[in-house]
C-alpha cells in the first residue's frame, strides 16, 4: 500500500514536471515567435520609411484618360531624371523633389495641353497609403509611404506607381537582380529579402498588417 502510493506521488509529480517543462517550451517559442515579428516589423517600417515613391493618378479610367497619364509619366521620368539620379539618401531625394515641384507640373501641364486637354495638374508631396504593388519580382509591401503625388484632372482614375527613391524608376533594368542593386545601400540584406521573397513573409505580413489596422482604429479614436 505505501509503495502504492509512493508510487502515485512520483507519477503526479512526473506529470506535473512534464506540464512545466512543456509550458516552459511553449513559451520559448512564442517568446521567439514575438521576437521575430518585431523584428520584421521594425525592417517593414524601414522600407516604408526610406522608399520614396512616384504616384501618378488619371483624370478618369477612360482609354483616352489612362493613356494621358503614360504619357505624362514618360516626359516626368524623361526631363525630370536629373532630380532624382544622384540623391544620397530618403531625405535629400525629397528636398530634391519638392524644390522642384513647379518643373514638375509644368512638364505634366505641356503634355497633356499638347495632346488637347486642359485638365489642371497638381503635383505635392504626400503621406500615401499603398496597397502591396509588385513591380517586376520585386514587391513592395502595403504601408503609408511618402510619394510624389501628381493629380490629373479629377484625378479619379487608376494611377501608375514607381520608386523615384533608390531611383528604380529610372534605370533601364535588364534583369531582377539588377533591380534589387539599387536598394544597395538603402535597406539592409533581410529588408531586401522581404522585396524579393513576400511569399516567405506572408504570416508575417498578416500580423503585421492587422497590428497596425488596430493600431490606426484606436489612434483615430
Amino acid at each position: 500500500m505505501v509503495f502504492a502510493t509512493y508510487g502515485v506521488i512520483i507519477m503526479k509529480q512526473t506529470k506535473k514536471l512534464i506540464f512545466i517543462e512543456a509550458a516552459a517550451i511553449i513559451g520559448l517559442v512564442i517568446t521567439i515567435a514575438i521576437s521575430g515579428i518585431e523584428t520584421f516589423a521594425e525592417d517593414y517600417h524601414d522600407i516604408t520609411e526610406n522608399v520614396f515613391r512616384l504616384h501618378i493618378l488619371a483624370n478618369s479610367d477612360s482609354e483616352a484618360d489612362q493613356a494621358l497619364k503614360l504619357k505624362v509619366r514618360d516626359e516626368i521620368l524623361s526631363e525630370t531624371s536629373f532630380i532624382f539620379e544622384n540623391n544620397k539618401d530618403f531625405d535629400t531625394a525629397i528636398a530634391a523633389a519638392r524644390e522642384y515641384l513647379p518643373e514638375i507640373e509644368a512638364v505634366a501641364s505641356r503634355v497633356i495641353r499638347e495632346n488637347g486637354y486642359d485638365y489642371a495638374v497638381k503635383a505635392s508631396i504626400e503621406a500615401v497609403d499603398f496597397d502591396t504593388r509588385v513591380y517586376g519580382e520585386i514587391t513592395m509591401p502595403a504601408g503609408t509611404y511618402t510619394a510624389l503625388r501628381v493629380e490629373i484632372g479629377e484625378a479619379a482614375g487608376r494611377n501608375w506607381w514607381c520608386v523615384m527613391f533608390p531611383p528604380l524608376c529610372l534605370p533601364a533594368v535588364a534583369a531582377d537582380d539588377e533591380a534589387i542593386q539599387v536598394f544597395n545601400g538603402v535597406l539592409t540584406p533581410a529588408e531586401q529579402d522581404i522585396l524579393k521573397n513576400p511569399r516567405k513573409y506572408e504570416a508575417k505580413f498578416y500580423v503585421v498588417e492587422i497590428f497596425q489596422r488596430i493600431k490606426a482604429y484606436f489612434t483615430k479614436g
